[in-house]
């Protein structure tokens, strides 16, 4: 698997940058799947200069057949990231609570949008209060900034192409959902439990520890070990696209940038119920 460019941040190398004339614009992307929305984290304390974005609102389409986190309208997230401060050609850095989730598909969406220079602050809020770096509670209001969104950055797989990816046998599609999920045991959140056939299963701690922290020593024998290989395509999915998109940041760390991602994941999957639905602990392939 050949290099790439880095798509983290540290903690002390973005503190630096701050300290430039012209730092890098800050996103706080703060999500939760289920309890308090992510602006009221936002509001208690966040990195001096960030602004907030919404996740399901601003970085996301609305839900429904797409999935419950579809593609965004491309104006519409055009116009979400102008009114952030975003600025053609100009850095980006974004981050969560920690686990890198939201941040990450924050991360893979201004990659799919045609933005390049944007990268995840590793260990996101947590890390940077760790440090004891300053924090604010002022909400900044940012210059409109003039991006252009170009859909096409990054490659997306619809539900048809990732079944043939799962089908292939020189390619793979990886379900980076928990394994009870994958094998049908459980389904706490989308209405049919299973995997797409021929998919493997490689759940997220197997590439990013607790802390949202990549396990960047591991991270190509990991993906190894679940099929990946140099020449075979690969792409991900999980529940919403989501938790895939983490997977598709780490591809790109063991060097696979080719990586696609089922921004529609399961939730998609299921909405047609004329798709196949597998169960158990293998792929069936």
């Amino acid at each position: 698997m050949s290099g790439t460019q880095e798509p983290l941040v540290e903690v002390d190398r973005l503190a630096a940058e701050l300290d430039h004339a012209d730092p890098p614009t800050l996103l706080d992307v703060r999500w939760r799947l289920i309890g308090p929305p992510g602006r009221d984290d936002y509001l208690a304390g966040h990195l001096p200069g960030a602004v907030f974005i919404d996740l399901d609102t601003a970085l996301c389409g609305p839900p429904g057949a797409g999935g419950r986190h579809p593609l965004p309208d491309p104006a519409a997230l055009q116009a979400a990231l102008r009114a952030a401060g975003v600025r053609a050609g100009h850095p980006v850095v974004v981050y969560d609570g920690g686990d890198g989730l939201a941040a990450a598909r924050a991360w893979w969406t201004l990659r799919w949008a045609g933005h390049r220079p944007v990268r995840l602050l590793h260990g996101g809020y947590p890390a940077w209060v760790a440090s004891g770096l300053p924090v604010s509670t002022d909400a900044p209001a940012p210059t409109p900034g003039d991006v252009v969104v170009r859909p096409g950055g990054l490659p997306v797989l619809d539900a048809g192409q990732a079944a043939a990816l799962a089908a292939a046998d020189d390619s793979v599609l990886l379900d980076v959902r928990a394994a009870p999920r994958y094998r049908g045991e459980v389904e706490p959140i989308d209405p049919v439990a299973g995997h797409v056939p021929g998919a493997a299963n490689l759940p997220a701690g197997a590439y990013v520890g607790p802390d949202g922290r990549f396990l960047a020593d591991v991270l190509r024998e990991r993906f190894a070990a679940a099929g990946v290989t140099e020449a075979g395509a690969v792409g991900a999915y999980c529940g919403s696209g989501v938790t895939a998109a983490q997977a598709v940041l780490a591809l790109h760390l063991a060097g696979r940038t080719d990586a696609a991602l089922y921004v529609g994941s399961w939730s998609n999957w299921v909405a047609d119920p004329t798709r196949p639905v597998a169960s158990g602990p293998t792929s069936g392939r």
